[in-house]
C-alpha cells in the first residue's frame, strides 16, 4: 500500500447511515451505561474506514459514548478484530490453533503464500489481500477453516483456497461454508447411525 493509503486521516466522522446505526447500538443500553455500545461502534467506524480502525475515528467513537478516549484505545487494542493499519479489500484470517493445524493450515499458508505473494502480516502490492493468523475461528469439526472479511470457509484444500483466492481477485462471489460434501458440521459420507430415524413413526 502507499503511503497515501496508510496516512491517518486528521478527522473522522460517521455517515448519516452509520450515525443513525450507532444511534440505535446505544439506544440499546440504559442512561449512564452507554459506553457499553463501545464495541458495536468500533465495528462500524472500521466498517466505514475500509477495514481498520484510524485514531480519529476511535477517537470518534469515545466522543460519542462520552468516555475517556484512553477507554476506547484499550478496547480497540485488546480485541484482534480490530485493525489498527490498513488492510486490503479482503482480510485473510488463517486460524492456526491445533484442531486446524493437524488438518492443514501449514499448507493453506504456503497457498496464501505462492497465490499471493505475501507472508503472515503482509498485504498484496495491489492492496487487495492482508494476511493473518489468528486463534481458534470456533469451527474445529470442520477444520482447516479460513475467514475471510465475514465469511467462513471450512474444510479446505491448499487447491480449494487457492481457488478461493483466485475468484476474489476478480472480483467474483464465491460460496462460502463447508467446502467439500457434508452437510454443515454433519459426518463426512453422511448418516453412520440412527439412518430409520427420520422415517421412524412418531408416538
Amino acid at each position: 500500500m502507499s503511503a497515501a493509503e496508510t496516512r491517518e486521516p486528521e478527522s473522522f466522522a460517521f455517515s448519516p447511515e452509520n450515525r443513525e446505526k450507532a444511534e440505535r447500538a446505544i439506544a440499546k443500553y440504559p442512561a449512564g451505561r452507554q459506553a457499553s455500545a463501545v464495541l458495536a461502534l468500533l465495528d462500524l467506524a472500521q466498517r466505514q474506514s475500509g477495514g481498520w480502525l484510524p485514531r480519529a475515528a476511535i477517537e470518534h467513537v469515545a466522543s460519542l459514548l462520552r468516555m475517556p478516549p484512553m477507554h476506547a484505545y484499550e478496547v480497540a487494542t485488546f480485541y484482534s478484530m480490530f485493525n489498527l493499519k490498513p488492510v486490503g479489500t479482503h482480510l485473510v484470517q488463517l486460524c492456526r490453533t491445533t484442531p486446524c493445524w493437524l488438518r492443514g493450515s501449514d499448507e493453506l499458508r504456503e497457498a496464501c503464500r505462492k497465490k499471493l505473494g505475501i507472508g503472515i502480516g503482509e498485504t498484496t502490492v495491489d492492496g487487495k489481500f492482508t494476511l493473518v493468523e489468528v486463534e481458534c475461528l470456533g469451527a474445529c469439526v470442520n477444520a482447516p477453516v479460513v475467514q475471510i472479511d465475514d465469511d467462513f470457509y471450512e474444510d479446505l484444500t491448499a487447491q480449494r483456497l487457492g481457488e478461493i483466492l483466485e475468484r476474489l481477485g476478480r472480483g467474483e462471489k464465491v460460496p462460502y461454508g463447508v467446502q467439500v460434501a457434508r452437510q454443515f458440521s454433519a459426518p463426512v459420507g453422511g448418516l453412520t447411525t440412527l439412518k430409520d430415524a427420520a422415517s421412524a413413526e412418531k408416538p
